[in-house]
Parts: structure tokens; C-alpha cells; sequence
């Protein structure tokens, strides 16, 4: 029985490790990168602060003086903040020596803080200044630290040395194959088409830009209206194929849905060209043979995080010129303006920016790896320093996380596409009518006037919510706009059936995404069954499902998942 509750803890842990790291995954953001010239600029700024404000520093230093006092009489009553679980273990308050080097580590982070929020800088230089703290005092946190880990001392203990050993062997192997990066997930664990992407189905269309999937129906009736669902292009399209009871595919599937998804193809510097334009065209093609194998007339596009940017331009375009061949959409985390704050634009100035786009042009894309490492140090404790405790102090292999793999096995970015999106991100050029060009047609979201589904996540930090609702604003039309509770990616896979998770509506789009809020009623459980509820209304009758995939036109060719998604 303690050798079952031993291992049930082990999962436990490891599944706290993951999904502390799920929220960090990469986003339709700027794709600015953080250069260690903007770090340095900033903590130059709060040294000039320290010079400028003798005062301020002195009291500040007195402060911490009186809590460190505190903590060695042992009448402090410190605390890390809520929801930081770097101080979980008991030891941190049953040992007096831990909890003073706790409550001193409290006390020292608390004094820099405190200097920073009192200072004269402006508030994006305090935000900025704020995060470089941070950098600093996630780094020389005790848990990083072999004899300031009690989890980590108690572990070589018990083995007898072997997570010490465990350790230094991780080490090893992520400094040759991670570049020297903690691993965060357990790539032996997974592969495509085994147990990932295992929905039946088949390509049905492919071009150079794209692998159009459709997936073979699971009732004997089916919805006439097909339903087109387009990734990221920075990620593989499976997120919404994933494992059993995370798939969004078979979610529609088995709601009598005719589903198609786009597998982008990965870029190489080859395709250094490709930009909005080239993805769009290649979406028209997809929409094109999906109309031909169906029957139907129009379709129904679902789009997530830079996919429903890139569906936004088409819907632009299709309304600019009076095209009605998609009836209805949704936006999944999708940012289209950059008026929210968001801790992605911190250090978006324009140096960085020239900076990040002559990177991607001498190289010809944006590597995916190089975005998950910028992704990383913006959320260190999270995907930088857990693992560095998970893998080198316990000596434990990364967690068999799938998202965590899925966002592993990121893609390029083609220079062009790198440089467009930067420029539609400073000049807010979805926000703005007719300043945004499209296949030759200046686009204006207000005129996209099919019905819309919007779904935001409440602690997204990478698309945050009221900016989703900013872009619920853009569109004309009926939109209805959903906020779930979770963030950015567990908004996304939330599959029924989760006991803490919920979701809010309202009918209405008032002025500010506060004062939606305010009205808005909540509902239990995921947004998925909301969305089924309203796809039903928007996907017309239901008929026999066909007997298979494809067409004469467009036969059914490689089975799903297809050969895009599997190069690297």
C-alpha cells in the first residue's frame, strides 16, 4: 500500500512539473526574441535609479534589515507568494534553518521589488525592470541549489546516490542534444501516428504550402456543413489530434461533424518567401477541394492562435470581395491587436524589432527551437529552473507530458511571413480598416459579417483574454464570445467532464471587456459543449455519412497524420 501511494505521489509530482509548464507554450506573438543587450539596458536603468534615489535605496536596505532581524528572531512571518510551489516540501517550515533561508529569500526579493514599484521609472520601465528582477532572483532561488533543496538532499539519501548519478547524467545529455536547456519532456514516450495524431483519416489535397486531412466520420449521420480547423504555423497541427480524451478531432467526430484539418508544411530557408498572402492562397485551394468532396456550398473555419490570425486575413479578404463560401468561424486564443498588455511586448522596441527581423532574413526562417527558448526565459521558474530541479537535483527523466511533446516538436517560420506579422504587430494593422492587404485587397474585419464563435482563456499570459475580446470587437457581425478559466493552452484542450473547470458568456459586447465581464453568467465544465451546441445550429442538416473519405476528384492518398507533420 505505501509502495502504491509512493508511486501515486511520483505521478502526481510529475504531472504538477508539466502542467506548471503547459501554459508556456508559443503563441501569435511578436516573435521578438529577448536580447541580452535589452536585459543589460534595463538593469543599467535600475542602477541609474539607485544613484538617482540614495533615499529611496536607504529605505529600502532599512527594510530589508528589519525583516532579515525578524526572520533570525524567528518572529517573521514571511511567506512565498500564492501559488509559488518552489517552497512546497515541509522542511521549509519545519526546519528552522530552511525557513530562515526562505523567509531571507522572501525579504531580499521583496526589497528589490519594493525599490522598483517606489521608483521614478515610467510603467513599461518598471514592467520591464520588474521582469529582469525576476530573472535574477528566480535564478539564485535556494531550491536551485543542491544543499538548498530539501527535496533533492532527501532524494540521494533514499536512492542511495542514484538520483545524484541520475542527475549529472541528464546533464550531460541535455547540454549535447538541448543545447544546454533542461529537456522538459520525455521525447521516447510519444510518436506521431502511434499514440499521437491516431484519428482515422486520410490527405485528400496537398500543395506545396499545405496537407488537407480528412478524417473518416464515426456515425452513420453527418452534419452537411464540413468543418476546417487550421493550426498554428508555427506548431504541428496535432495539438488537435492529441491522445485519447484531448482530441478536439474526435470530439467533432463523434458529434456527427464532417472534420478537416491543415498540416502546414515546414519551412526551410527555401521558402524564406512565403508570406500571409501564400498562406491565405493555400487556404482558398483547401477550402476549394473541400467544397468539391462534400457538396456543400460553404464551410465553416476554426482557427487557433497565429491559424486565427491567418483565417481572419482570409475572412478579410473572402468579405472584401463578397465571397460567402465560409458560413461561420471560430477563434480559438487569438490576439489580432496589441493594445492589451501582454508581457510578450515588453521589450518590442523598435531596435529589437529590426533586430529580430534581420535575424530571420540572413537565415531565412525563424526557427521554432530559437522561439521556445525566448518562451522559456519569460517564464523561467516555470519551463527553465522546474526542470533544472526535476531533472539535475531529483535526477528524474522528464515527464511523458503530450502537449508538452507537441510543443517540443515546433516548426520555421519563413523570414517574409516573420518580418509581415512584426509589422502587423507594431502598426496594429488588423485593428485598423483597409491598412492590412490581402491577395491584392485591402481588408477590413468589420465587413467579415458571418457569425463568429471567440473562445479566450482567463490567465492566458500569451493572447490575454481582454485582448480576445478586443478582437471579438473588431469583426462585424454576430460574434458570441466565451471566456474559459484556464489558460492559454488548457483553454484550448479542455476536453468535458473536468470537475474545476468552467467558462463564461454573455450575449452582449459592451464597450470593455470589464464590463462584459460583470454580466456575464457562468457555466460549469468546458466550453466544448457550448460550441457543439452552436456548431449544430451553423453546420446545416444532418445526412448519411459517406461511405469514405476523398472524392474522385480528390482520392484519399496518404493516411492521416499524413507526411508534413512528420518533417522535422
Amino acid at each position: 500500500m505505501a509502495a502504491h501511494d509512493e508511486s501515486t505521489t511520483r505521478s502526481e509530482q510529475a504531472n504538477d512539473v508539466a502542467a506548471s509548464a503547459a501554459e508556456g507554450m508559443l503563441g501569435p506573438n511578436p516573435f521578438v526574441g529577448l536580447r541580452p543587450r535589452d536585459i543589460l539596458a534595463t538593469a543599467q536603468q535600475i542602477g541609474t535609479q539607485a544613484l538617482r534615489q540614495p533615499a529611496l535605496l536607504l529605505e529600502q536596505e532599512a527594510a530589508l534589515a528589519r525583516d532579515l532581524m525578524a526572520v533570525l528572531g524567528g518572529s517573521a512571518d514571511l511567506a512565498p507568494s500564492q501559488g509559488d510551489k518552489r517552497f512546497t516540501d515541509p522542511a521549509w517550515q519545519s526546519n528552522s534553518l530552511y525557513r530562515m533561508a526562505m523567509q531571507g529569500y522572501v525579504a531580499w526579493r521583496n526589497a528589490l521589488t519594493g525599490f522598483v514599484d517606489r521608483s521614478t521609472l515610467d510603467d513599461k520601465s518598471k514592467e520591464r525592470a520588474r521582469f529582469v528582477l525576476s530573472l535574477f532572483t528566480d535564478a539564485v532561488s535556494p531550491t536551485n541549489t543542491l544543499l538548498g533543496n530539501p527535496a533533492a538532499l532527501k532524494k540521494i539519501i533514499d536512492s542511495g546516490g542514484a538520483s545524484l548519478l541520475g542527475g549529472i547524467r541528464n546533464l550531460v545529455t541535455d547540454v549535447v542534444q538541448n543545447q544546454g536547456m533542461p529537456a522538459q519532456v520525455d521525447r521516447s514516450a510519444f510518436k506521431v501516428g502511434e499514440n499521437l495524431a491516431t484519428s482515422p483519416g486520410a490527405v485528400v489535397f496537398r500543395n506545396e504550402v499545405l496537407e488537407l486531412i480528412q478524417y473518416a466520420p464515426a456515425t452513420e449521420h453527418v452534419y452537411t456543413r464540413p468543418q476546417l480547423i487550421v493550426p498554428p504555423q508555427i506548431n504541428k497541427y496535432y495539438v488537435f489530434d492529441l491522445s485519447e480524451g484531448k482530441s478536439i478531432v474526435d470530439y467533432l467526430v463523434k458529434s456527427e461533424f464532417q472534420v478537416f484539418v491543415v498540416s502546414w508544411r515546414n519551412p526551410t530557408a527555401a521558402q524564406s518567401h512565403w508570406d500571409l498572402d501564400t498562406y491565405v492562397a493555400a487556404l482558398l485551394e483547401a477550402i476549394a477541394a473541400m467544397r468539391e468532396i462534400t457538396g456543400s456550398e460553404d464551410v465553416n473555419l476554426h482557427g487557433a492562435c497565429s491559424g486565427a490570425m491567418t483565417i481572419s486575413a482570409l475572412l478579410g479578404h473572402l468579405a472584401s470581395r463578397g465571397d460567402t463560401s465560409v458560413h461561420a468561424a471560430t477563434l480559438m486564443v487569438a490576439v489580432l491587436d496589441n493594445t492589451a498588455d501582454s508581457q510578450l511586448g515588453l521589450f518590442a522596441t523598435p531596435e529589437a524589432i529590426a533586430a529580430a527581423k534581420q535575424n530571420s532574413t540572413s537565415k531565412g526562417v525563424l526557427a521554432g527551437e530559437e522561439m521556445g527558448r525566448v518562451f522559456a526565459w519569460m517564464r523561467p521558474n516555470d519551463l527553465v529552473w522546474n526542470y533544472w530541479v526535476n531533472n539535475y537535483l531529483l535526477g528524474k527523466t522528464p515527464p511523458a507530458f503530450d502537449i508538452l511533446y507537441w510543443n517540443n516538436d515546433a516548426t520555421r517560420l519563413p523570414a517574409r511571413m516573420h518580418g509581415q506579422l512584426l509589422d502587423i504587430f507594431v502598426g496594429n494593422l488588423f485593428s485598423k480598416p483597409r491598412a492590412l492587404t490581402v491577395l491584392g485587397t485591402p481588408i477590413d474585419l468589420s465587413e467579415v459579417t458571418c457569425d463568429k464563435y471567440i473562445v479566450a482563456g482567463m490567465t492566458d499570459h500569451i493572447t490575454p483574454w481582454k485582448g480576445v475580446y478586443n478582437t471579438a470587437r473588431t469583426f462585424g457581425g454576430k460574434t458570441r464570445f466565451v471566456l474559459s478559466s484556464s489558460g492559454h493552452i488548457q483553454s484550448l484542450i479542455n476536453p468535458l467532464g473536468n470537475p474545476k473547470a468552467k467558462f463564461f458568456h454573455n450575449p452582449e459586447l459592451p464597450a470593455t471587456a470589464d464590463a462584459w465581464l460583470g454580466n456575464a453568467q457562468t457555466e460549469k465544465d468546458s466550453w466544448w459543449g457550448d460550441w457543439r451546441t452552436w456548431l449544430v445550429d451553423h453546420s446545416g442538416e444532418r445526412r448519411t455519412a459517406p461511405a469514405a473519405v476523398g472524392s474522385a476528384k480528390h482520392p484519399a492518398g496518404v493516411k492521416a497524420p499524413g507526411t508534413y507533420v512528420m518533417e522535422a
